[in-house]
């Protein structure tokens, strides 16, 4: 048991904490939110070299042994999550001390980027399912505050928006482990995996499997991302950047879980219906970031079509393509973010959200211009950059299982960015 593990959940949630009690001190909220990531960049990048040299940590808080007890587990797949989480949240951090309004910073704008972190990490780590439900619950709720701070009449549109969408799938996801919990006994993540194992996946569990299914595509954009493009290009660059970079992926790593730990004995069935949502999404992801000419709005389908892409390498279900999804997946985390980052400052440069009136960005501002230009690329996976190599083990793994329709629509609708020449 290593106490270690919960610390990655624990610092912003305490950072959080302190930073409510003193909103006006904006260069201490600054400096001790810098702190908070360093520290637990570091705890996770000393826990990764921990499960390399002696396996998987595991701690059971309360010293109540699994499956009765709440169980956090740190992996590899986990912990790769939260370093680059602790990246991103750093990166999107700096940005906002020259980017976001004093009146923002005041009104707990740190305090709450510590609680969204504090739940995006608890997803990550947790190892039950009702346990994923709270750290889900507690990063909406962050999300909430972060998406309306201001009070602009766009934020509050689509705040409204967001917080129904996810009302709703929230409840719907307290039923889905109502029903598991009935048929299982059980909500500890490798319990439930052998339990579903013994019983083979009758239709029941498939109908529940399906139900989460609906649940997590809800918040990942899997298909259902109507809500995406208005709530992620509403709030300032900085929780734009933030929400790109991270709150999509937690659902996705949410069907990572499900559907390779848990129901996989089904994939006729489950798979299957991801393979169909996986080339939807991507088709419409990319009609819909053709059909605008707002950079924020591309770059907001751009995050639909990534999504689409990494469940391609779920719904294939293959070593190799499992192993391209999960490349891509952090790859995406780090350069989504960048780019919304990067869209941010030309936006702040040229004052206008159209493509079409930022033209000579490379010419009168070349190192933003190149660097927008080639992390596109990367996203797009032009080789020798970062993406191509996520890229082509899942396309690799689409050949070698006969998914010719999905490596298809994977390879060719390539992410549709305008880059300012």
């Amino acid at each position: 048991m290593n106490n270690i593990v919960i610390l990655p959940i624990v610092i912003p949630f305490l950072t959080g904490a302190l930073l409510v009690l003193f909103p006006k001190y904006v260069m201490i909220q600054r400096l001790l939110s810098v702190l908070s990531f360093l520290t637990v960049l570091g705890t996770a990048v000393y826990l990764l070299r921990q499960v390399g040299g002696e396996g998987i940590q595991i701690l059971n808080l309360g010293g109540w042994e699994a499956p009765f007890g709440i169980v956090l587990v740190a992996d590899t797949f986990s912990l790769l999550l939260v370093i680059t989480s602790a990246i991103v949240a750093l990166g999107c951090l700096i940005y906002s001390f020259q980017s976001i309004e004093w009146e923002r910073e005041r009104f707990y704008y740190y305090a709450f980027i510590q609680f969204l972190i504090t739940g995006v990490n608890g997803s990550f780590l947790t190892g039950d399912i009702f346990n994923l439900f709270v750290f889900f619950e507690v990063m909406l709720l962050a999300s909430y505050v972060l998406l309306s701070l201001g009070g602009l009449k766009k934020q509050l549109r689509a705040g409204i928006m967001y917080v129904l969408i996810n009302i709703v799938s929230s409840m719907l996801f307290i039923v889905a482990i109502a029903y598991l919990y009935a048929v299982t006994g059980t909500l500890n993540m490798a319990h439930l995996s052998v339990r579903v194992a013994e019983a083979g996946q009758p239709d029941l569990l498939t109908a529940i499997a399906l139900l989460f299914l609906v649940i997590f595509a809800v918040k990942s954009a899997l298909l259902f991302f109507y809500w995406l493009p208005e709530s992620y290009s509403a709030p300032p660059t900085a929780v734009s950047a933030l929400f790109a970079g991270l709150l999509t992926k937690v659902g996705v790593y949410a069907i990572f879980r499900m559907f390779t730990l848990i129901f996989y004995h089904e994939p006729g069935i489950t798979h299957n219906v991801i393979a169909w949502m996986a080339g939807l999404t991507m088709i419409l992801g990319s009609i819909g970031a053709v059909a605008y000419g707002n950079i924020q709005k591309v770059l907001a389908y751009n995050i639909v079509i990534a999504i689409g892409f990494i469940a391609i390498g779920i719904a294939v279900f293959q070593e190799t393509a499992l192993t391209g999804a999960i490349y891509y997946l952090i790859h995406d985390m780090v350069v989504k973010t960048l780019l919304f980052l990067l869209g941010g400052a030309m936006v702040g440069l040229v004052g206008t959200y159209q493509l079409k009136e930022m033209s000579g960005m490379i010419r009168n501002h070349p190192y933003l211009g190149w660097m927008f230009f080639i992390a596109s690329f990367a996203l797009v996976g032009v080789p020798p950059l970062s993406g191509f190599f996520g890229k082509l083990l899942v396309l690799q793994g689409t050949l070698e299982t006969q998914f010719y329709v999905l490596g298809a629509i994977g390879l060719f609708p390539a992410s549709p960015y305008y880059i300012p020449p």
